[in-house]
């Protein structure tokens, strides 16, 4: 059967089979590809936005907003908190909506955001309450990843799942990057009304000097880029004629293997979101006392700009030699980056001479993560390839989950600095949950024998 519908207005594909050899080299394979890069584009504006606020937070006490570090912290968390619970929502809209009208809306949304943001940072009295509300919904972003990679997934063979899943994470990872690369060059281009900018000596809180920017273009830019994308979406999309009710996707929590991908998956994308959001401000909160302390905003898109590009490189990999070893590897770079952050003194620093060492360490766990998010997302659709529609559901539960790392690391961080101006509490912690998940990883999908080799 053709994978066109006989409506152009259609939305689903009367047939889809992905491992039918003869129609994957006959029909399925250019369109399968044609729609993995139009999500995958998609999919970069949405982790851009869902990261804007973090790098929005660091600038507002310059141009006049009275937050705390509690209040920025708050900021950079939210995002976090609204992208874990929309990716539980966005887990189980696939069958019901299928691919185009999931794609093309949930980027419509983006628009809110956007311009909101961008108007409120534009007046210094706007309240705090108003910046909250702005931020959660900057985590629509964040939501859309457990409906894009499940798609994703069904478009697929099995033997490329692995490339196909690494492609689109990673790219759209880049998004993180791209924000946080974005904002300090766009800061500078006039665009309606600038902020005077107050740059105060850390040690001695007398003004240096002040200057000119335009903190709004940091949200605003995305809006024509938002529009572009919901046509191209709407217009070039289709959805497979896989569905299912709310109450059938909920089989697979009976199933025990989903909540060990969830944990496995939260080392992984929890780690990698989670560091994220939270480097910028803790850049600012722990070497930002010093003299001669460094710009965040230079520093923060090196740590997702790596753990992407490893994210993609390792899609690859895992085709070849499995994910689950790599998950294995990826759980114990973790581990040594997390102990040698606190040992090496690193979070609680005395002088600025150890932040060049504190990033090193810091963009190799990035670097770690980014090897683990691919090989995990090799792996469920192998845990599960039983029920491709159940890996689907799998896949975006666990990124649900996995997504409230901005929220749960930024506010923990936020607390553990404040109470003791230090992290090594905070790392101590996150130690003993990657042992546990790396354990669970070796012992079910990676050491001979195991229940379900991945």
């Amino acid at each position: 059967m053709n994978t066109t519908t006989n409506s152009k207005s259609s939305t689903w594909l009367s047939h889809w089979d992905a491992e039918d050899s003869k129609f994957w080299e006959n029909e399925g394979e250019k369109f399968a590809w044609k729609t993995l890069w139009v999500t995958t584009i998609a999919l970069t504006l949405s982790f851009a936005t869902w990261f804007m606020v973090s790098t929005l937070v660091v600038k507002l006490p310059g141009i006049g907003f009275n937050f705390t570090q509690d209040q920025l912290f708050w900021l950079a968390a939210m995002p976090g908190l609204a992208a874990g619970t929309l990716r539980i929502v966005h887990t189980f809209l696939l069958p019901i909506y299928g691919t185009r009208h999931v794609v093309s809306f949930s980027t419509l949304i983006k628009l809110i955001p956007c311009i909101g943001l961008g108007m409120a940072v534009m007046n210094p009295t706007t309240p705090f309450w108003v910046f909250m509300v702005l931020a959660f919904t900057a985590g629509f972003g964040g939501g859309d990843f457990s409906s894009f990679m499940p798609s994703t997934n069904l478009f697929f063979p099995k033997r490329l799942k692995g490339t196909a899943l690494g492609i689109q994470a990673g790219i759209g990872n880049f998004g993180v990057s791209l924000a946080q690369f974005m904002t300090p060059v766009i800061l500078g281009l006039a665009f309606m009304s600038s902020q005077t900018f107050t740059k105060v000596n850390p040690v001695t809180k007398e003004v240096e000097g002040t200057s000119q920017i335009y903190l709004h273009n940091a949200a605003f830019w995305y809006v024509p880029f938002v529009l572009i994308t919901v046509v191209i979406s709407w217009f070039m999309l289709r959805s497979i004629p896989i569905k299912a009710s709310f109450k059938e996707q909920l089989d697979i929590f009976k199933e025990k293997h989903t909540w060990y991908c969830t944990i496995t998956y939260f080392m992984t994308f929890g780690t990698f979101s989670g560091l994220s959001a939270a480097f910028p401000m803790m850049m600012k909160a722990l070497y930002g006392n010093f003299e001669g302390a460094p710009d965040p905003l230079k520093y923060a898109f090196y740590g997702p700009l790596i753990g992407s590009a490893s994210r993609v490189l390792f899609g690859f990999v895992s085709d070849k030699t499995g994910g689950g070893v790599l998950t294995t590897i990826s759980g114990l770079g973790l581990i040594v980056g997390s102990v040698l952050l606190v040992v090496m003194g690193l979070v609680a620093p005395t002088s600025i001479e150890q932040f060049p060492m504190f990033v090193s360490i810091m963009l190799i766990m990035f670097f770690f993560a980014g090897i683990g998010n691919a090989s995990t997302f090799r792996q469920f659709p192998i845990i599960f390839q039983d029920n491709p529609r159940q890996a689907s559901g799998v896949i975006g539960w666990t990124a649900a989950i996995a997504a409230y790392g901005p929220f749960i690391f930024s506010m923990i961080i936020g607390v553990v600095i404040k109470t003791s101006a230090n992290a090594n509490s905070f790392f101590w912690g996150l130690t003993v949950f990657l042992l546990v998940a790396t354990w669970i990883n070796w012992n079910y999908y990676h050491k001979r024998g195991c229940e379900r080799p991945s």
